[in-house]
Order: C-alpha cells, then structure tokens, then sequence
C-alpha cells in the first residue's frame, strides 16, 4: 500500500472517478489494479503547482494524512467499542450522548462534532449510509472506505439494505428489524455491534482486536474468537 501524500491523493482521486461497482465488499482488495485515471493525474498536476506557488505546503499535507492514517482510524472506534463492552456506565453515557462519551476517551472534532451512537442487539441490526456523499465520523474510524462513498451502496443501502449486507456476506434474520442510518454533515452515526460470545473476562485490549471497521458501519458483525483463546 502506498502511504506518501502523493500515493494517497492519487488513490482517493482514482476512486473517486473510477466506475463503482455492486460488489461492495471487494471493493478495496482490487483498488491497486485500477490504472490511474485523467482525475487522478489532474489531481498530481495541481497539487504540483500549488505547491510550487507557495499556495500549499507539502508538510502540512503530510501532517494531515498522517493523522487519519496513524492517528485516527478504525482503532479509535475499536477501543471505544471495547469501553463500552467492559464498562456497563460508559456505554450508558455512550448510547445516551455519544459526542460527550467520545471526549471522555479524547475523540472528537473535525468530521465528529455530534455523533450519535446506535445499538445492535438479537432484534435490531443498524445499517450507516451517508445518501448524499460520504459523511463519516472520522475521529473514530477515520477516512470513509471507497464503496461507502460509491453511488450504488448510498443509493442501495435504502432500498434493499438486506440485499446490501449479502453482498457482504452478512444474512440478517426476517425477525430481525434493520434499521438505516442516513449521516450528514451535522449528525454522524457509529454503531456499537453485539459483543460477541466467548469473550467474558476479555481485557479491553483484547476486546478491541476482535472490532473491524464494517461492524462499526453495520455491514458485518463481529465474529465469535476462535477457539482455544482465553481472557
């Protein structure tokens, strides 16, 4: 994976001009093939030339991508999840204020000024899409994945949201409510996923290993450790 400034620009334009496809959860495992395109090379171009004018400096663009890089992301989320596992007051405060409990741990600011934090249980499945562009809580799971921002899941997610975990690989239950979240630019979703069985006793660091990205999002659930492991 290239992570320079340059690579991670000229990735995000290629996304962004390539054609989405429905296979959502493949997506990203087949990005390195897509060969860059005119938005890509447009985007080097420009920021070559600001950078040259002194409009742009590059420091300050490394700085940035390192943050959502290495200093926020999904492992924020993670831990915020675990918290919320282990300590049953927490995740009271948590579902009752999420942005409140989010600072508590240092979370917040930019792209997660509100976030709202919803609950999966045996009865309700919840489902994150942002139907207008890609609005994310980055603070806690840093930069949106590229089919969360193809048109096809922000169109699908609505109408057919079983059809969309499917494709996934996630079933859901026809007694099982799925509820969707529509996030925008003043309210952001997070979803706290069932903790999964076979983890009492776990540590909280132990607990956040097993917490990914899509469970966050509500298009996977949290798989059950493997056997043999142990608090």
């Amino acid at each position: 994976m290239n992570t320079t400034r340059r690579g991670f620009l000229a990735g995000a334009a290629t996304a962004a001009g390539a054609t989405a496809t429905t296979d959502f959860a493949h997506a990203e495992d087949h990005d390195h093939q897509v060969v860059p395109s005119d938005p890509a090379l447009r985007t080097k171009s420009l920021e070559s030339l600001l950078v040259e004018k002194g409009l742009v400096d590059p420091a300050a663009l490394d700085a940035v991508v390192d943050t959502y890089e290495h200093k926020v992301g999904p492992r924020n989320g993670a831990r915020v999840i675990a918290r919320a596992w282990a300590d049953a007051a927490f995740k009271q405060r948590l579902l009752a204020d999420g942005s409140a409990a989010l600072k508590e741990l240092g979370y917040g600011g930019a792209q997660g000024e509100d976030t709202l934090v919803v609950e999966n249980t045996p009865r309700v499945h919840n489902l994150v899409v942002c139907t207008l562009c890609s609005c994310y809580p980055w603070p806690v799971l840093g930069l949106p994945p590229v089919w969360y921002k193809s048109a096809p899941y922000r169109s699908r997610a609505v109408i057919d949201p079983r059809g969309v975990l499917r494709e996934f690989g996630l079933t859901i239950d026809e007694n099982v409510e799925v509820r969707v979240w529509d996030s925008t630019a003043e309210l952001r979703y997070l979803v706290l996923p069932e903790r999964p069985a076979g983890s009492d006793g776990w540590n909280e660091e132990k607990l956040a290993a097993l917490v990914t990205r899509n469970a966050m999002i509500g298009v996977a659930k949290i798989a059950a450790p493997a056997q043999g492991d142990h608090a």
